[in-house]
């Protein structure tokens, strides 16, 4: 006598779970343009290495006898698995059953995902596309129970000690909407994926109005909210750029990033740098065409394109070495800090400073976003709390001055952990001498038989305090370079922040939020 019987029944569970919603719910699936949760594993992690775990786990009805009858698997599939040969976790809900609501076992397996992320310090990767909690579900199972109180999450304590990161490849409300929002860093799928609290039914109950689908979460609401950090043109796009910012990233923050190999030449210095900037104050330049210039060739992955657009965030590699790129963006909002790219900047540095990225920022700050506005929008509250994240970082830091330096808001590109250089563009002040002159003098001014001759002759006298060459006289900033020395300074820099990022592995004081 064997136990061939119970092993039978074990493969056919296997396969019955591996069937998800059946035939004709896969076929829906894939008639709206959407591949499975399973097929979204399969193509993200290395080909074979995904292990599920809690396969079994569903709903099935027994008869009298107690014999198994009707299953319906779960709703939620998770396993180990490798990407570029690194082990994650990875899982997603299966929008083939229930739409993926996060009810019954698929909410659990879902915290248990984290606890088990925590427990064996690997990435924590999903694909999500599920409509939160399920009304009919939770009355069926828990009639005449309290719903009070939720499992624990180690959710927060995650942020601080493993990469966190997700993919939205269709409608996500609830529940599976927060876990999005609460990663280091996701995608979403253009025209595929919404996002919301409560999808549009919920809203025209609450407040007597049905929006649409796109208007209510789509991504050109989310893109610019900053609820998620990039957006997708489909699918494998999504995956791409899942596994391309992991590759960024350690395993955990008991590790140092890993570093590739670079065929880039540390030493290459680009003639383009030399006329990057304007000579003429009223133009912009173009951040991406710097940024290109400095880091390894084809390295830079902007995150975060759409929000905050005054500065340009993204990972890079210097010589191999994985580093976070910062600079202003000119063309929206002449560069100038508002209350969008305060949460950027202090979002982003949490992040280089929660996984050993060396910041390498490229500054032309006009200052804090001013007007009307500006100030209902909490700029400075915003802004306060972006010179705090820069100033409590210990990640090594170097900074570049291409242009400007005003204001207070000059403070959230360098915190004194690395070298501050200065191109012969850069210039500095309070304020910028074209407005600050005419605060300053404004009766003067007014007063002159030839008020535009005055304010030229005054601004012309304060023209000299913005010489880089009078801050490096006064020993104001580590060197005045030529702009084609960038490279090869910043690959310096970098290997010498190795020594000691090897010193500072670990969780940091505070975790990040996000």
């Amino acid at each position: 006598m064997t136990w061939q019987p119970e092993v039978d029944e074990i493969h056919r569970r296997r396969e019955v779970a591996r069937q998800m919603g059946g035939p004709e719910a896969v076929e829906r699936q894939h008639d709206r343009g959407g591949l499975t949760v399973r097929e979204r594993i399969d193509a993200l992690v290395d080909a074979g290495s995904f292990r599920e775990i809690g396969p079994l786990s569903a709903s099935v009805d027994y008869d009298e006898q107690g014999s198994p009858g009707r299953i319906t698997p779960s709703n939620a599939v998770m396993g180990t698995g490798r990407i570029d040969g690194r082990e994650v976790l990875v899982g997603g809900e299966d929008a083939t059953i229930r739409g993926g609501a996060s009810d019954g076992g698929g909410s659990a397996k879902g915290y248990y995902m984290e606890h088990l992320a925590k427990q064996l310090k690997v990435p924590l990767v999903r694909v999500h596309e599920g409509a939160g909690g399920s009304v009919k579900t939770n009355a069926s199972r828990h009639s005449g129970r309290s719903l009070g109180g939720t499992p624990v999450s180690p959710h927060a304590d995650l942020l601080g000690t493993v990469p966190v990161v997700s993919g939205a490849m269709g409608a996500c409300a609830g529940i599976v909407a927060a876990r999005i929002a609460a990663t280091h860093f996701s995608v979403m799928v253009k025209d595929a994926a919404f996002l919301f609290a409560g999808g549009p039914p919920v809203v025209e109950r609450a407040i007597g109005r049905l929006p649409s689908k796109e208007e209510l979460g789509g991504w050109r609401v989310h893109a610019f909210s900053g609820l998620v950090d990039n957006v997708a043109e489909d699918e494998a796009d999504c995956l791409r750029q899942l596994r391309t910012f992991l590759g960024y990233l350690p395993t955990n923050v008991w590790e140092l990033p890993p570093r590739i190999e670079s065929t880039d030449d540390p030493e290459r210095r680009d003639e383009a740098l030399l006329s990057v900037i304007p000579r003429d104050r009223r133009r912009t330049f173009n951040p991406k065409k710097l940024i290109g210039c400095v880091v390894d060739q084809g390295s830079f992955f902007e995150v975060t394109p759409y929000f905050g657009r005054a500065l340009m965030t993204g990972l890079a590699r210097i010589d191999g070495y994985a580093v976070g790129v910062m600079c202003n963006n000119p063309n929206f909002n002449g560069g100038a800090m508002d209350a969008d790219t305060a949460d950027k900047t202090a979002r982003f540095v949490d992040l280089c400073d929660t996984f050993h990225l060396p910041i390498v920022s490229f500054e032309d700050e006009p200052g804090f976003m001013v007007g009307v506005e500006a100030e209902r929008s909490g700029t400075l509250r915003k802004g306060a709390r972006a010179l705090a994240a820069v100033n409590q970082a210990s990640v090594p830091w170097v900074n570049f001055l291409v242009r400007r330096a005003y204001g207070v808001a000059a403070g959230a590109h360098h915190n004194g952990n690395g070298p501050l250089y200065a191109w012969p563009s850069g210039e500095w002040g309070s304020i910028p001498i074209e407005g600050g002159v005419w605060a300053a003098y404004r009766r003067e001014i007014e007063a002159a038989p030839d008020p535009e001759q005055r304010r030229l002759e005054l601004e012309a006298l304060h023209e000299k305090d913005r010489s880089p060459f009078m801050r490096a006289e006064a020993f104001g900033l580590t060197d005045l370079v030529d702009p084609r020395e960038t490279r090869p300074l910043t690959v310096e820099f970098v290997r010498r922040a190795q020594i000691a990022l090897r010193t500072s592995v670990g969780p940091k004081q505070r975790l990040m939020r996000p």
